[in-house]
């Protein structure tokens, strides 16, 4: 029986190792079928990227208000109020149950 099937044995190796391929070359990460996910994840990390490099920039700025050369009063103020716990008479302050 095994002497009969030798002569396929290579063919229907090499149709496996095809069909495998072929199936990855189409659903993998990489595949044909999956570049549209892609490009929506590269649209959303790029806009992601945006909003982290404007939020740096602003953080990049406010360090720059707290540096002793040109110390800005108001947001050493603001600061203080935040990491003391204070408020200055003329704010609203609205308490939220935790």
């Amino acid at each position: 029986m095994l002497a009969k099937l030798r002569p396929y044995l290579p063919t229907a190796l090499l149709a496996c190792l095809m069909f495998y391929f072929g199936f990855h070359a189409l659903t993998g990460d990489r595949g044909l079928l999956t570049g549209q996910r892609r490009e929506e994840t590269l649209v959303a990390r790029t806009a992601e990227l945006k909003r982290i490099r404007l939020e740096r920039a602003d953080l990049e700025q406010r360090v720059l208000l707290l540096h002793d050369s040109h110390l800005s009063r108001d947001l050493l103020e603001e600061r203080a109020r935040v990491l003391l716990g204070f408020a200055d008479p003329r704010d609203y302050v609205i308490r939220t149950a935790r």
